[in-house]
């Protein structure tokens, strides 16, 4: 059987959701000015697809939207279409790191994930369902739009935005909590999340994914407690690095069993004897997993090297879940890798079963 080809870079596409009024627009504006070196790519409200590089000033987006008369791109746009306009973003030549989706607030998430699913274009992956939430406004918005309860358990990201105005804070982010279904919820104010929940704003070296190691590096280690101020503080973050085989059944029982909170994983696989000749790329967002077979680059050492980000989640803990996944085993079982493989999908599967 011939090797399969390297995967192209594929650029994760971000859908950044909620109702009117919860600060999308402001969370994505402030997602430029805090993306340094990176370069976004963003599809506004309704259909304009639009090239911001990450230094463009607050109000670029509007002045340079088009805008559809229903004002609802899941209503407006089919899959061909948006991947007419993915294609045009995701043109090497531009340099674009991610692409965000910044949908009306009228959309239906669901649908707007469904045709990122379906999208035939080799150069983009999805990157998540992100919920903004207004914190003052939240339980009259569950009151007038009961189906924010169905949007909440479809997120992968949930950002709780304005809790500086609401008055009771904490039982917004409870309840939120007890709505998502293992997403990772993060609290903001004037829409102020760490970029690096979506994308890499430091390029390193080597990177994986869309966070390099050497950042991971810069954000762990003990001085955490003179960061609290910092944006990086509201999540937790692993980067794990193994020179011994995983199996593929104990890491798939691993990734199967992932806590609530734990956003991404991205990185690459060694599985030893089940997979001589390939290392596997994983890329997960919240309940999203794809595996990537690729050969492995010649005449480095051969490793599995991990990046996990999630809000609330015990690192430590899950470090040593993953060292247990470790195989010394010389030879394969021939039914070991039916999990991971399962994962290995054409765009027809991802459609039918997103998670």
């Amino acid at each position: 059987m011939s090797q399969p080809s390297p995967k192209p870079q594929q650029i994760p596409v971000v859908v950044l959701a909620g109702f009117l009024g919860s600060g999308k627009t402001t969370l994505l504006n402030h997602l430029l000015h805090r993306s340094g070196g990176s370069r976004i790519g963003a599809i506004v409200n309704d259909f304009g697809a639009i090239e911001i590089d990450a230094m463009a000033v607050a109000g670029a987006l509007g002045d340079s939207t088009v805008s559809l008369g229903n004002g609802c791109l899941c209503c407006a746009v089919d899959a061909s279409e948006l991947d007419q306009y993915l294609e045009r973003l995701a043109e090497p030549s531009l340099g674009i790191d991610v692409i965000v989706i910044e949908a009306s607030g009228l959309a239906e998430p669901q649908e707007l994930v469904r045709m990122l699913l379906a999208s035939e274009h080799p150069g983009v992956v999805y990157g998540g369902l992100v919920e903004v939430v207004d914190a003052v406004e939240f339980d009259d918005t569950r009151a007038r739009h009961p189906e924010l309860d169905r949007h909440l358990a479809l997120a992968d990201l949930v950002v709780v935005n304005k809790l500086d105005r609401a008055a009771d804070g904490e039982r917004v982010l409870g309840l939120v909590r007890s709505l998502v279904d293992r997403a990772a919820v993060v609290p903001a104010t004037y829409g102020r999340i760490d970029p690096e929940f979506l994308f890499d704003c430091r390029p390193g070296e080597e990177r994986i994914g869309q966070l390099s190691f050497d950042d991971l590096h810069e954000h762990g280690g003990d001085d955490d407690a003179g960061h609290a101020g910092h944006l990086h503080a509201a999540y937790d973050s692993l980067s794990f690095v193994s020179r011994e085989p995983l199996d593929p059944r104990r890491l798939m029982a691993f990734l199967d069993s992932r806590p609530e909170g734990l956003y991404r994983i991205k990185g690459y696989v060694d599985f030893g004897p089940y997979d001589v000749r390939n290392r596997y790329a994983v890329h997960a967002v919240g309940r999203f997993l794809r595996f990537y077979p690729e050969p492995w680059p010649g005449g480095g050492e051969r490793l599995t090297q991990l990046v996990l980000i999630g809000s609330g989640i015990d690192a430590p803990a899950l470090g040593k879940e993953l060292e247990a996944c470790g195989s010394e085993a010389p030879h394969a079982d021939e039914h070991g890798m039916w999990g991971v493989l399962r994962y290995v999908r054409d765009p027809e599967a991802d459609l039918a079963d997103p998670a």
